[in-house]
């Protein structure tokens, strides 16, 4: 028996796609989620004598899961770039992890197998806010700025895809919209075709004019924080819309809050792009936070914690003084 384990974002499923067009697994069992849903491996506590592919969640935030499935005669391939912490030794995990803030799970991947599969990879970049990246190795493609538009585009809207605090937010299930693209060699082909992407295209639209009619809530400071309101178009947005923000203004650190349902605060933070240092650091100072050193963040604050927040994320991405 084959597992698959993916983030439900671009990069999630753009990293499981080139590694399914080197190496068929038509009968692998599919386990993914909301892009928040990191602790996957808490649904396969159970399996035993079968082998798992594991990408773009957090070993550290499924260690206790991992090491229970280590020790059940299963065998691992984990592929990721989120902090990991210290990575078990055993012949039975096979861990290819880079924290690097430049890199995501896609380009791991496109690395692994040699750039076989190089234009998902761009697309998987793209969706993780790493368009330099993307345009770095898409250089040998000479692709032009009509196809890169395109693909960026695509990684942009499986991205949004994935956001919301549960499938019921979502336009497609992950599993599905992995499911739709996976004929698929070229992205341009699934481009041409794919009637999911008329309805992501649409959505997103929508959801990001919504979006951008949204006030700054601290203005006069370099650092940018946004307030969502408690609807689904807001959970759907709001990661794509933060990276929007961070690549419009990439000097500036960027904070978004929205509540969820039980009255707690769902927080997403970017780095500036000019420096993507600690927003891991800071998350990860305040219950159920995480992430990675560019983007992180905080899946259920206490509201009583928020000026708090406020306070460490603008200490955390003060501007330098010029002398």
């Amino acid at each position: 028996m084959h597992y698959d384990i993916f983030n439900g974002d671009a990069d999630g499923i753009c990293a499981l796609h080139q590694l399914r067009l080197h190496t068929p697994r038509p009968e692998a069992v599919l386990t993914t989620g909301v892009k928040r849903d990191i602790a996957l491996l808490s649904t396969l506590q159970d399996i035993e004598h079968a082998s798992l592919t594991v990408l773009d969640i957090s070993l550290e935030s499924n260690r206790a899961y991992l090491l229970k499935i280590l020790n059940q005669s299963n065998q691992v391939l984990y592929i990721d770039h989120h902090f990991a912490g210290e990575i078990p030794q055993t012949p039975a995990l096979t861990a290819h992890i880079n924290p690097s803030p430049d890199t995501c799970t896609s380009l791991i991947v496109n690395s692994q197998l040699q750039g076989q599969w190089l234009p998902w990879a761009i697309v998987g970049a793209f969706g993780d806010n790493l368009h330099d990246a993307a345009h770095t190795i898409a250089s040998p493609l000479a692709l032009g700025t009509e196809v890169m538009g395109q693909l960026q585009e695509l990684g942009e809207l499986l991205n949004y895809n994935g956001y919301g605090s549960s499938l019921a937010d979502l336009h497609f299930h992950p599993a599905d919209l992995y499911k739709a693209l996976s004929p698929y060699e070229n992205p341009l082909d699934f481009i041409a075709s794919s009637p999911e992407l008329a309805v992501l295209r649409q959505g997103y639209q929508v959801d990001m004019d919504l979006a951008l009619s949204q006030q700054v809530i601290n203005p006069g400071n370099i650092n940018r924080i946004y307030s969502f309101p408690d609807a689904p178009w807001a959970r759907r947005v709001s990661g794509v819309f933060a990276n929007l923000k961070a690549q419009e203004k990439k000097d500036a650190a960027h904070a978004l809050i929205a509540p969820n349902p039980d009255a707690t605060l769902r927080i997403s933070v970017r780095a500036p792009l000019q420096n993507r240092k600690n927003a891991d650091t800071l998350c990860l100072a305040f219950p159920t936070g995480g992430g990675r050193t560019a983007a992180a963040g905080i899946n259920a604050l206490p509201p009583a914690m928020l000026d708090e927040f406020i306070a460490a994320f603008q200490t955390t991405f003060a501007p330098s003084h010029k002398h």
